[in-house]
């Protein structure tokens, strides 16, 4: 066989592996949309066939088992949610400005209806807390690793001293997280950007930068302890 021939044969077997990989794809976003609105619990093969218009033996193929399906949605939903919090969360510098480029991305994913329901995993967690299992499992690893982002970012920024030495770092980050979960249950609730506005105010405020201050103008020293 030519190199010519090699070359489109390579060609011709990739197409459909990365066609079957978008259209996997897309299945898994709009699970991910659809369990925010039924539930992880209320999402089947059978109920996300008839949304997306696709039959269930196609989707069969895709997944074998509605736990296997459970578990591909939330590592989507992960996905999406490294993709559009964590990822420009990260590209601030550590510290203080890091830590408001997470809560500001966090609002974001809201504010722009990145899922119908809100947080994926504000409402996963609720749902799955009670139900032992993977899916449990996993969506705790997610709650764990967001929490750690957030308690980290405290962390250097008292090490950096721009919050001030008395800040608990644990206890900072529950409140701050607990904001990000209060702001989504009453955008979901009242569909309501208000909501978000004033969590956006809570936690700069919370922070020592006012209503419109900049991470940086807190740098060495940071406010003053109450």
């Amino acid at each position: 066989m030519t190199s010519g021939a090699v070359k489109q044969r390579d060609r011709a077997q990739r197409r459909p592996r990365a066609d079957g990989e978008r259209t996997r794809g897309a299945i898994l976003r709009a699970a991910a949309s659809l369990a925010t609105v039924d539930g992880l619990e209320g999402l089947s093969i059978g109920n996300l066939a008839a949304a997306i218009g696709m039959s269930k033996s196609g989707l069969y193929a895709h997944f074998g088992s509605k736990q296997e399906l459970q578990l591909a949605t939330v590592e989507a939903a992960d996905r999406i949610f490294q993709e559009v919090v964590v990822q420009p969360a990260l590209a601030a510098p550590p510290g203080l400005a890091r830590l408001v480029a997470v809560c500001e991305a966090y609002f974001d994913y809201l504010q722009r209806g990145t899922f119908p329901g809100g947080c994926f995993f504000a409402a996963a967690a609720l749902e799955m807390g009670t139900r032992p299992g993977p899916v449990k499992e996993r969506v705790a690893a997610w709650e764990s690793g967001f929490a750690a982002l957030v308690r980290g970012s405290v962390a250097t920024a008292i090490e950096q001293q721009e919050l001030p030495a008395s800040e608990d770092p644990d206890r900072l980050a529950f409140e701050l997280h607990g904001i990000m979960l209060a702001a989504d249950i009453s955008f979901v609730l009242h569909d309501d950007p208000a909501a978000v506005t004033l969590a956006r105010q809570i936690v700069r405020q919370r922070l020592g930068l006012g209503n419109g201050g900049n991470p940086g103008d807190s740098r060495g020293g940071g406010p003053s302890p109450a």
